[in-house]
Order: C-alpha cells, then sequence, then structure tokens
C-alpha cells in the first residue's frame, strides 16, 4: 500500500510534459497489442484455408458399390454393370489379385474414383425355383432362403439387363443364386432354354377365389402324396378313387409343400369340392398345395402342350373349323409362353391361373377337334418383327372393326404396333393376300386399312357404320354383329357406386372436373344427371371416353372396360340381331356402340345403345376365325390377318 501511495504521489510531482510522454507511451503500446492481435487472426485464417485445401489428399474419398456384376477385370480397368449401365472405372492399387471376380457379383471400393479393392461373392446355390416374393426365395430341395434387402438381378445372357425375383423361371433352375451371411445377394439368370412345362394357380369353385379353405382330392390311377421338411420327406400311396382332405391344420403341412403325383404318366388328380363346367376337373402333371395363413394354394405343374388341350376347348367351342381352331392354339400357346417368361403369381410360383384373367383352363372337357389342333401345331409361336412374342389377345366377336392396343391405357401399349383397327371382312382378306403376294411389305394396304379404322373415331362417321350392316363382314350373321341395350329407368344412384368402384379400381381414369380441369378425385354422391355422352372414341370406333354432369359435379369416364362397367345397369336385357334376348350382369358385351338419352325435366331418364361386337376388340376375333376358316382361309392366313407383320417361330 505504501509503494501504490509513492507511486501516486511521484504522478502527481510529474511535469506537464513528462504525464504527455507516459499517455503516448501508452497510445503506442496499445496499438502494437491490436497490430499483433490482427497478425495473429490472421495467421489462423491462413492456417485454416490451407487445411481445407489440403483435406483431399489428408483424407480420401471412398465409395463402396454394392452387389455390381464384374463383367470384365482388364489389364488396366474394371468393367462393371451397375443398374442397367456398363461403368469403367481404373485402378488405383495392383490388379492381380482380383482376376477371379470376373463375371462374379461383388463388391467394388473405390478411393478418388478408382477401384482398390473387390469382394467377390462365389458361393453360389443352383436349384428348380417354386417360389419368389419380397423377402424369400424358395429352392427344391433348400427351402425358403431369405433375399437380402440389398440384393441385385442380373440377366447375363444376350443383352445384359436388371432383373427382380419376378423374372425367374419358376419350376426351372436357370438361375444362380449368389449367397452372402446366409441371404440371397444376388440372382444371376445365366440361361434362357425352353420350357415345356407351366404351373397354374387353380381357384376355387366357379373362380370365386384364389386360396382354398380345403381341399377334397383323388386320382383315377394309383397315386403319391409327398410332404414334410426338405430331407425328410414321407411319400405316401393311395389306390386309385381313395379320397384324402386337404385343410390348413393338415398334418401333410410339416413342410412348406405337399406334392401329389399319380403313378401312371396319364393318370389325373381329380378335385372334387372344385366345380367347373364339366363337372369335377380332373388335371394332368401333379399339384401342389402350399399354405397361405388358414388357407391353401393349388398349383397344377403339367407340360404346355397338355395345358392347351384343356384351354382351346375351354376358350372356343371344338365345334369350330380345324383352321379356327389351330389359330386359337398358336394364339393360347403364344399367351401362355409369355407369362411363363414372366410369371403372373411368383409367391406361389405360377405363372397363369385358370380363370378368364389369364386363359380360361379345364373347364370345358377336352375335345377330338380341339387336341388335334393342337398336335397339328405343336410348339409354334406368333413373333412380332423384332423377334418378341406377340401379344396375341383375342375376343368373341367384332363388329366389322377390330380397335388397337390403346384400349388398355398403358405405356406399354404403344409398343405394340402390330395390332390395327380396319376392317373384319372378305374384301380386307382378299386385298393383304394379293398385297403379300406381290411382295408389297406385309401384306398391309396403309392407306385403306388404317384410314378406316382412324375415321371411326368421329362420331357421326362411327354412327353410321354402327347402325347399318354389310354382309360383307365375317360375322354378319352372328348373333353379337349387331345388338341394342334400353334402358328405360335410369338409377343415378346405381351409376354413382359403380362410378366409384372404378375409380377405386383405377384413379387416374375416373376424373372429376375441377376448376376447368379433369383431376384425379373421388366421385361424390349424386342423384340426378343432367347429360350423359360419349365425348372420345379410339380406332374403330370403340367408345374411349364417357362424360356425366350431374347435380354432384362432372365425370369422365376413360376406356372402353370402365364404360361398359358404368353403362350395365345390371337388369336390363340385351337384343341380340338374332332376337333372343339375354342378362348382362355387370359388363355391357362391348364398347362399340351409339348413346342416345330420354330426358325429362332437364334430367336424364334413360338411355338406348346401339352397338355391336362382343369383348374388347384387340386382336383376334374367334367367330371373325372361324368364318374365315368355313370360307377356306388357313391358319396361317387367319393369324397373319389379324397380327399383321408377325412371323410363326417354333418353342421347342
Amino acid at each position: 500500500m505504501k509503494r501504490i501511495h509513492e507511486m501516486f504521489e511521484h504522478k502527481n510531482r510529474m511535469s506537464r510534459r513528462e504525464r504527455i510522454q507516459l499517455k503516448a507511451w501508452v497510445c503506442w503500446l496499445g496499438i502494437a497489442l491490436l497490430a499483433f492481435l490482427f497478425l495473429g487472426r490472421a495467421f489462423v485464417l491462413l492456417r485454416d484455408e490451407e487445411s481445407r485445401h489440403e483435406l483431399p489428399w489428408e483424407s480420401p474419398v471412398m465409395e463402396k458399390l454394392s452387389n455390381v456384376w464384374v463383367m470384365d477385370v482388364g489389364k488396366e480397368s474394371l468393367l462393371i454393370y451397375k443398374d442397367g449401365v456398363e461403368e469403367r472405372y481404373e485402378y488405383g492399387a495392383d490388379p492381380s489379385a482380383w482376376q477371379d471376380a470376373h463375371d462374379q457379383i461383388a463388391d467394388v471400393v473405390l478411393t478418388d474414383g478408382k477401384v482398390t479393392e473387390i469382394s467377390a461373392k462365389k458361393e453360389k446355390l443352383h436349384g428348380v425355383i417354386l417360389s419368389a416374393n419380397d423377402n424369400f426365395i424358395e429352392v427344391e430341395g433348400c427351402g425358403m432362403l431369405p433375399l437380402a434387402e440389398d440384393y441385385r438381378g442380373y440377366r447375363i445372357y444376350n443383352t445384359p439387363a436388371m432383373c427382380t425375383y419376378s423374372d425367374l423361371a419358376f419350376g426351372y433352375d436357370f438361375a444362380d443364386l449368389v449367397m452372402e451371411d446366409g441371404e440371397i445377394c444376388g440372382i444371376l439368370m445365366v440361361r434362357e432354354e425352353t420350357m415345356d412345362s407351366i404351373r397354374v394357380l387353380i381357384k376355387t369353385a366357379d373362380y370365386r377365389d384364389t386360396l382354398h379353405r380345403e381341399i377334397l382330392l383323388t386320382s383315377d390311377t394309383d397315386y403319391i402324396v409327398r410332404y414334410g421338411g426338405y430331407g425328410e420327406e414321407t411319400e405316401e400311396t393311395h389306390a386309385a378313387g381313395e379320397e384324402i382332405i386337404i385343410h390348413g391344420d393338415s398334418s401333410y403341412f410339416a413342410g412348406d409343400r405337399i406334392v401329389v403325383e399319380p403313378v401312371a404318366l396319364s393318370g389325373k388328380v381329380i378335385l372334387k369340392n372344385v366345380s367347373r363346367s364339366q363337372g369335377e376337373p380332373a388335371y394332368r402333371g401333379h399339384m401342389e398345395f402350399v399354405k397361405e395363413r388358414d388357407k391353401i394354394a393349388v398349383i397344377n405343374e403339367l407340360p404346355l402342350e397338355e395345358y392347351l388341350y384343356s384351354v382351346v376347348p375351354s376358350e372356343m367351342p371344338a365345334s369350330y373349323p380345324a383352321e379356327a381352331l389351330k389359330a386359337q392354339a398358336v394364339c393360347a400357346r403364344t399367351y401362355a409362353y409369355g407369362h411363363m417368361q414372366h410369371a403372373a403369381y411368383p409367391a406361389y410360383g405360377a405363372h397363369v391361373d385358370d380363370s378368364t384373367s389369364y386363359q380360361v383352363y379345364n373347364n370345358i372337357l377336352e375335345q377330338e377337334s380341339s387336341t388335334r389342333a393342337v398336335k397339328e401345331t405343336y410348339g409354334q409361336l406368333l413373333a412380332a418383327a423384332d423377334g418378341q412374342l406377340a401379344q396375341t389377345y383375342y375376343y368373341s366377336t367384332s363388329c366389322g372393326a377390330g380397335s388397337d392396343a390403346a384400349v388398355w391405357k398403358t405405356e406399354a401399349a404403344e409398343q405394340i404396333t402390330y395390332l390395327h383397327a380396319e376392317r373384319i371382312n372378305e374384301s380386307s382378306m382378299r386385298e393383304k393376300l394379293l398385297l403379300r403376294e406381290q411382295g408389297q411389305g406385309d401384306g398391309r394396304n396403309v392407306s385403306a386399312s388404317m384410314d378406316f379404322g382412324e375415321s371411326l373415331r368421329d362420331e357421326e362417321t362411327f354412327k353410321s357404320f354402327i347402325t347399318q350392316t354389310d354382309p360383307d363382314d365375317f360375322e354378319a350373321r352372328e348373333g353379337w354383329y349387331r345388338w341394342t341395350y334400353e334402358v328405360s329407368q335410369l338409377s343415378p344412384e346405381h351409376i354413382c357406386e359403380v362410378l366409384k368402384q372404378r375409380y377405386q379400381a383405377n384413379d387416374q381414369l375416373v376424373l372429376t372436373l375441377k376448376k376447368g380441369k379433369y383431376v384425379s378425385e373421388k366421385p361424390a354422391d349424386f342423384t340426378r344427371i343432367q347429360e350423359l355422352y360419349i365425348s372420345a372414341r379410339g380406332s374403330g370406333g370403340v367408345a374411349d371416353e364417357l362424360i356425366l354432369e350431374t347435380d354432384g359435379g362432372t365425370y369422365k369416364v376413360i376406356s372402353e372396360h370402365n364404360i361398359r362397367y358404368v353403362l350395365c345397369d345390371g337388369e336390363t336385357r340385351i337384343k341380340r340381331q338374332s332376337g333372343d334376348e339375354t342378362e348382362m350382369k355387370s359388363l355391357l358385351p362391348s364398347a362399340f356402340f351409339v348413346l342416345e338419352t330420354g330426358k325429362k325435366n332437364g334430367n336424364v331418364i334413360g338411355y338406348t345403345l346401339t352397338g355391336g361386337g362382343f369383348g374388347h376388340g384387340v386382336g383376334m376375333s374367334q367367330n371373325g376365325a372361324k368364318n374365315m376358316a368355313k370360307q377356306g382361309y388357313t391358319c396361317e392366313e387367319i393369324l397373319l390377318f389379324f397380327y399383321e407383320d408377325c412371323k410363326f417361330m417354333g418353342v421347342y
């Protein structure tokens, strides 16, 4: 304290000049300190900036490519297939240790964009694929194998392509499954060979459901029942006519599936509680039963040709001329083979089911005439110009003209260039044959044929066409060639309910008018309809868009299928040109019609449809084929009339 006191006393004794010098010295000291701090901060910032520029060199960028297909381990670079694209990368390390990764699925590590590590996955499993879903692939002899979340599938024959479990050939062993840690991390579809057996999902009585509660079965010969876990299977032999019952709690379900197979190759399994038009259906080949919760999926595997023995008479009357039946056989075989390549029910390992959703199978007993047609066209398929299988759609009866694949409202429809709207009559057939003989392309007169189909988009042109008959049309004397449908008392409530159902099925094909635009929105309730009319037609004149102006909103119904639903009241009987009447429970026979409405007090109270044909109108008309065959045309001439620019090919 004394020292401080002395300092203050000294300060007080300093002259004015000394005090000024002291203050100046303190100021310079402060400036120097600030300068030091500023320079220090600048140095730190500069060092941080340099550190940021040096970071990539100090911390390399690494990327892992999982489950890619290694196409080639070259001397200077690696070629892989990833997400449908070929990619090439230079090496960042010696590649000599990676030569065994060629043609394998692998994990590839990139460091700064160069390959520094390859882990090939060589554990593979090969066997008959029975079924598949998002979680498992079932392999004969191995059971259900888990599918990794990041699995990748590759088709490595012909042109490489990505694939998924749904692209597997069910019932065949055309793929390798790549394993890692007990899971399938990759699928390699290594070959495409002839497939001669088809797997059909058998629906319940009258096709009401996909799964059965129980099955009562027997066989017309002795038969074997195999069941139990893989490696622990049990076999039972039962006598011809002996019945067994399989249900969800059956002791037979000790493993994943039950197999029932006749001892004789010609034997048939009879499902006694599955009713069909023929009564109790009997099935060639063998039957498999898969438990799905408390129900059962039934799969029938049999040779493709024998499958057709039961499809052709179920789809076309066996009394039709031989050349028409042969045309039907080729169409049915092509259609089936397409689904054998891309199964409809991968979860059950089934290519198709036995209903009208695909092809009706075993609803009618095999017939000698239709079986002969299958045998005489053995293995014949129809292919498009690019070599791919043709989409061999067919339907019952035309109105004298067909339509094109645009009726399906799918992106794939635009690629189907061999299906056209044109006159289905004698003159058109002769013209095509003449052009083909003269070597003019595929025999199609584009200006006449195509222009005719397009001209029917016009309302008045189509009305003139559909309200008249032409004896030159192949089906002019068929009952469904022309028909009328008169609804005297329209039910807005019923139409509203059907409209909502079709919206639920596909919300892009039933639209609501909002602020001048049609948008996808659930239809509101309505009790009155002020206007009802066809606003657009597709090629060939098929109704493509229907407008309903109601007290609950204005709606647009798109596609011939939806329009046929909406305008069928389920009660009115339809009158064919042959004079007989028949019920239409939920779907009109076709969308080739003109619509006239009756009104009262500004509201639509009824409507009349004047139409023709039965079916969607795309591909081969079966009754057209029948009448062509009656006039002497061959199977080949019939098919090339309906599927232009296509060609025959053999499957076996």
